[in-house]
């Protein structure tokens, strides 16, 4: 083994391999940046090109393109508030604040860092234990699916912001949207309003797209500012910012494993990820009132979980053939059209081709760490440009975005009318990161439900089937901690802070 991941690493350091590579990268990173422009669509888009190419080759070119897409996310999400890719809406939540207090050069190299060592760590997983998790992903049913996203849902409370009711509000209309569609029972459609095309349900990144950028583009129109907020280059912030950084390699770690577990399941992928490692951060914080008001651990937590995925999705696609992600679907694709089945095969008959691709993927991390160092300097530079021109880019791209992922004017119109609902939301403190969440959980949840509800009409049992089952007791646990361990640390906060005030009045 030892010696097919070295010539692997001998393989990925060619100078063709590295030029394919650095262009992949920088094609990943614009497509991640631009709202609706997925990695699942650049990938799709580059399979063709690499038809053509050595099969080592195209399937690093796919592979780079891939990581670097998850960190083009989060620049949009940092610097205007509209998250490039569903896996970065969780980056937003820090990564914006910080850019309005003047320091978008300190989030994004954050953001940066975080990816590539989020990255590195997952690939780590997939080079040494692909065959232990692909089988552990295995054990994931119907039932398990259920309760992670029920798991996931309590999350909320950590997305609210001021109000845990307005975030409860905010997650009940997400899963109410996510509801939209044909019944997977009946087969009947609901809510749809009689609109045909609805039937398919609400796609998630035009949703995603209404709620982020619209009532960004009017609150900018409407602040009457002339940029997004003053900047001004800092000497040193790069090397400040990186020493800063890796003086966390605890939420590195914890992150990167918990993006890792959830990549590798079937359905879940890096925006729920992000979701569920942004939480355990902000559980264990000590500070947790600064999250969501530009604390850095959020912008690490998140990128680090989310580009962690990027490895751990490929493993039951590489181990079994079974893709965990819509981008390992479309890798699916490459392999097969180069001639290569996923599988056992796939190690034992063509080793230096699977592992130059696994092995590639540290190598393009690597090389997105260098080129996003020298992008930064000009990425920042969004929020110098005048809010008369940058609000209308919004827009436009907003609507690109939109119609680009069906060539649909039904997603267009979808996203606008998420926008305004958006807005109004804002008016009464309902921010979007809770629907979003309820949109995306909600789908997951509801297929859990339904399918192990017809698993279990054959005879299984529903008490047997979801409360019986290890995993499931594991995630029932974690989620009924999840509730109700906020509830009394923070009664015991409470209860401290009275018995130093009572102190205080008996010294005085």
């Amino acid at each position: 083994m030892l010696e097919n991941i070295f010539s692997g690493l001998l393989n990925s350091l060619t100078l063709l391999n590295l030029l394919v590579m650095s262009l992949a990268v920088i094609g990943g990173i614009i497509v991640g940046t631009l709202p609706g422009l997925s990695a699942t669509m650049g990938v799709a888009l580059l399979v063709p090109i690499t038809f053509g190419m050595d099969p080592a080759t195209g399937l690093l070119a796919l592979g780079a393109l891939y990581t670097g897409a998850m960190f083009g996310g989060a620049n949009s999400a940092i610097l205007i508030n509209t998250p490039g890719t569903p896996a970065a809406v969780a980056t937003a939540f820090d990564g914006y604040p910080l850019t309005l207090k003047g320091k978008p050069d300190k989030a994004l190299i954050t953001a940066l860092v975080s990816s590539v060592i989020g990255g590195i760590i997952g690939t780590l997983f997939l080079i040494f234990l692909a065959q232990t998790l692909a089988e552990f992903a295995l054990r994931f049913g119907h039932p398990e699916n259920f309760w992670l996203a029920v798991f996931g849902l309590t999350i909320i409370g950590s997305l609210a912001g001021k109000s845990m009711l307005k975030g409860l509000i905010g997650g009940t209309l997400g899963l109410l949207l996510a509801l939209i569609g044909m019944d997977p029972v009946s087969g009947y459609p609901r809510f749809t309003f009689g609109i045909r095309s609805l039937i398919e349900g609400i796609n998630l990144l035009p949703a995603m797209i209404g709620f982020f950028s619209i009532p960004q583009v009017i609150r900018m129109i409407e602040q009457d500012k002339k940029f997004i907020t003053s900047y001004k280059e800092r000497r040193g912030i790069y090397g400040k910012t990186i020493i800063e950084t890796l003086k966390k390699p605890v939420i590195y770690v914890r992150s990167a494993f918990i993006g890792t577990f959830i990549g590798m399941l079937p359905g879940a992928g890096g925006n729920v990820a992000g979701f569920v490692a942004y939480n355990e951060t902000k559980r264990f914080s000590k500070n947790k009132e600064a999250f969501g008001k530009g604390n850095i651990d959020g912008v690490i937590t998140s990128e680090s979980a989310n580009s962690a995925t990027v490895s751990s999705s490929l493993i039951p696609l590489l181990t079994l053939g079974i893709p965990g992600s819509p981008v390992a679907a479309v890798l699916l694709g490459g392999l097969l059209i180069h001639g290569l089945r996923p599988g056992s095969k796939l190690f034992t008959e063509t080793p230096i081709i699977a592992y130059t691709f696994i092995v590639g993927l540290v190598v393009a991390n690597l090389l997105l760490l260098i080129i996003g160092l020298w992008g930064t300097r000009y990425f920042v530079k969004a929020v110098t440009i005048p809010i008369y021109y940058l609000a209308p880019i919004i827009a436009v791209l907003a609507v690109i975005g939109s119609y680009s992922i069906r060539n649909s004017m039904l997603d267009v119109y979808v996203m606008l009318a998420c926008g305004i609902v958006g807005y109004f939301a804002l008016k009464v403190d309902i921010v979007p990161g809770p629907i979003v969440l309820g949109l995306i959980l909600g789908v997951i949840a509801e297929n859990g439900f339904v399918l192990s509800a017809l698993i279990a009409s054959s005879g299984a049992g529903m008490m047997a089937l979801f409360f019986t089952r290890p995993i499931s007791i594991i995630l029932i646990v974690m989620t009924i901690v999840s509730i109700f361990l906020p509830i009394l640390v923070h009664r015991l906060e409470k209860k401290a802070r009275g018995t130093t005030a009572d102190d205080k009045t008996f010294k005085a």
